[in-house]
C-alpha cells in the first residue's frame, strides 16, 4: 500500500457531526494514528453536494447539562486529534462545508475544493446566533489572517468556492472529476519529505493553539454549557431547526 488512508463521511443526509459520528471519527483517527504503516489520510464525503454540515443541532437543543458537556468534549477531542495529527491530512472538499464542516477542513494540512460556486465554506455560526469558540477562531486566523477572519466571523459568511480560494481558505480548486487525482498528487508531494522533519515542523506551527485549548478545556466546556443553555440561544436554535424542516418540506 501507499501508506495513505481515505476517510469518507457517510452520514446522510448532510454528514452532521452528532456525538456518535464524532466518537467514531476520533476512534478511526486514533487507529490510523497508531498504525505505523499509515502516513497520510484524505478526508472527503460520500454524500453528494455536502462535505459536512457541521455540528448536529439536535445535540444542542433541549438536552441535559451532562449531554452538552459530553458532546462538547467530543467536539474538542475531534479537533485536538485532527489538528495535532502526525499524519499528513488532506481535505478533499467535494461539497458545501459550513461551520463544523469548515473546522474539519481548516484542521487539515491542505484543502482542495471542487470548483463549483454552488459549494460554499465558512464559519457561519453567527448566522445562527451562536459564536465560534476561540480555538475555531485561532485555526481560522492562522489560515486567512486576522482581517479576513474578523469580517468573515462577524458576518457568519459562507464563501462560495472561488471566493474561498481567493482568501486562501482553500488551497486550490479543481473540477470534480479531477479531485481524486489531484488529492493523490498533493499527498505524494507532502509524503516525499521525511516524516520526522515534517511532523516536528507541524507541531512547532500548531502547538501554541493546541496547548491553549488543552489548558482551558474544562473552562471551554463550561462556557459552552452556559451559553447553549440560555433560553434565547435555545430559541434561536429551535427557529433554525424549524426553518430547515420547512426547507426540506
Amino acid at each position: 500500500g501507499t501508506g495513505v488512508a481515505t476517510m469518507k463521511f457517510k452520514s446522510p443526509p448532510v454528514n452532521s457531526l452528532s456525538l456518535d459520528f464524532l466518537t467514531e471519527f476520533c476512534i478511526s483517527l486514533e487507529k490510523l494514528e497508531n498504525n505505523r504503516a499509515c502516513r497520510g489520510v484524505i478526508i472527503t464525503s460520500a454524500v453528494p453536494k455536502i462535505f459536512s454540515s457541521g455540528l448536529d443541532i439536535t445535540e444542542m437543543c433541549g438536552k441535559s447539562t451532562e449531554h452538552y458537556a459530553e458532546f462538547w468534549r467530543a467536539v474538542q477531542e475531534m479537533w485536538l486529534r485532527l489538528y495535532g495529527s502526525n499524519m499528513v491530512t488532506v481535505a478533499a472538499v467535494n461539497g458545501s462545508s459550513p461551520a463544523g464542516g469548515c473546522l474539519i477542513a481548516l484542521s487539515c494540512d491542505y484543502r482542495i475544493m471542487v470548483e463549483n460556486p454552488k459549494f460554499s465554506i465558512g464559519l457561519n455560526e453567527a448566522q445562527l446566533g451562536i459564536v465560534a469558540p476561540f480555538w475555531f477562531k485561532d485555526t481560522f486566523v492562522n489560515i486567512v489572517g486576522h482581517r479576513v477572519a474578523e469580517r468573515s466571523l462577524q458576518l457568519g459568511s459562507l464563501h462560495p468556492a472561488p471566493e474561498a480560494h481567493r482568501f486562501g481558505l482553500v488551497d486550490e480548486l479543481v473540477p470534480e472529476e479531477k479531485l481524486q487525482e489531484k488529492t493523490g498528487a498533493v499527498m505524494a508531494q507532502w509524503l516525499a519529505l521525511p516524516d520526522h522533519a515534517r511532523q516536528l515542523t507541524k507541531s512547532m506551527m500548531r502547538k501554541a493553539v493546541l496547548d491553549r485549548l488543552v489548558a482551558h478545556r474544562e473552562e471551554d466546556i463550561q462556557n459552552f454549557i452556559s451559553f447553549i443553555s440560555k433560553e434565547s440561544i435555545q430559541k434561536s436554535l429551535r427557529m433554525y431547526m424549524e426553518m430547515l424542516k420547512k426547507k426540506k418540506g
